[in-house]
């Protein structure tokens, strides 16, 4: 009887021991099996809104089905539209680890390192262009500052022969300066008119001490003027660093971090909603270079014949992009455990190379 009465009470206590185990397992398996919100927010070659496509996808699709994630897109204009309205679980795009953005959100180790590039035209040189370098300041000082040279040297030539050579230095000061000037002129390339020529000892002291001036200095200047005109001329019309375009136009992605970077060095910004719309003002002349990101640049140029826009090979405030999470998110650990493993294989490697070809 009482072996009868406890049979029952020990099922009933095994039941209880094991109720909370099978809770916990049949919890957890609903937490893994739940289907998580992706936001999808970025540009070419590493979102492709149309076909859920591009370098960012490729990797987290990857992650996912290391993890045996179930997981739905949603496409946002932004990475902080999609944390703070989307109510996603994490955003998938080249998002830029800044530390600004880290005050409202969290991101992952960052899968691919970037840079800001400079694309501009390569215009042909009008008529203006060819002409320009002859009124450029350097050159108009070194002419300035070589026949004031002249003066001086044709004035004391003209001083010392006056008196015993009236006849090729003339008393009025304008015209015997300026055939001291021409006998300085004749005397320093060597040509040797013979017209002229010093006759006292003091005019040919003059001209010997010119001669071996004119060798070093003069001579020198000639080939910097010839330089200043020659650098002008080779001079190209592309904008390969930051510094050329201070304080002309640029254009770039309104809320990137291309954007603050051109207000920080003095470049008047131009914001647009895509690279598109960039490039549409820079072939159209209303912006001299667009600023934004070298591998959206090297693939926009890659996918399109733009045979007169240049990339220069100036980078600038490298970043690492990464996936973003809300602040309080448990999903990090393992989207980086999962990165480092990808990365470690070469399949991260691959999959950008697949978009965009090695940086020459």
């Amino acid at each position: 009887m009482l072996k009868s009465l406890l049979k029952p009470f020990f099922l009933f206590l095994i039941l209880i021991f094991c109720a909370d185990p099978i809770m916990a397992q049949t919890k957890t398996a609903g937490v893994e099996t739940e289907t998580l919100r992706v936001g999808i927010a970025g540009s070419k070659p590493f979102v492709f809104d149309e076909s859920e496509t591009g370098i960012s996808l490729d990797i987290w699709e990857k992650i996912a089905k290391k993890k045996s994630w179930s997981y739905e897109y949603v496409s946002f204009e932004n990475v902080n539209d999609a944390l703070s309205k989307g109510g996603v679980d994490l955003v998938v795009g080249p998002i830029s680890i800044t530390a600004k953005r880290l005050e409202t959100m969290q991101f992952s180790q960052p899968f691919y390192n970037s840079s800001i590039s400079i694309i501009s035209r390569m215009d042909n040189r009008g008529i203006w262009q060819i002409i320009k370098p002859l009124f450029s300041i350097k050159l108009l000082l070194a002419i300035g500052s070589f026949l004031i040279i002249l003066a001086i040297v044709g004035s004391f030539l003209w001083i010392a022969e006056r008196k015993k050579s009236p006849e090729q230095f003339p008393h009025d000061p304008l015209k015997g300066i300026g055939t001291g000037m021409w006998l300085a002129i004749v005397t320093m390339s060597t040509t040797g008119y013979g017209d002229r020529a010093p006759i006292t000892l003091i005019g040919r002291i003059i001209a010997g001490l010119w001669m071996v001036i004119s060798i070093i200095f003069a001579t020198s200047m000639v080939a910097g003027i010839a330089s200043i005109l020659t650098l002008s001329t080779l001079e190209s019309t592309t904008v390969s660093t930051i510094e050329q375009l201070s304080g002309r136009k640029a254009a770039t992605i309104s809320g990137s971090p291309s954007e603050e970077f051109l207000i920080k060095t003095k470049v008047k910004v131009i914001g647009v909603d895509n690279l598109d719309e960039a490039i549409e003002k820079l072939e159209s002349k209303d912006v001299d270079a667009v600023v934004f990101d070298r591998p959206q640049l090297l693939y926009f140029l890659k996918n399109n014949v733009r045979e007169n826009l240049y990339i220069g090979k100036a980078e600038y405030y490298k970043q690492g992009y990464g996936f973003a999470f809300p602040v309080n998110s448990q999903l990090i650990l393992d989207v980086n455990r999962t990165l480092l493993k990808l990365a470690e294989n070469q399949e991260i490697e691959k999959i950008i190379h697949t978009y965009i070809q090695k940086d020459e």
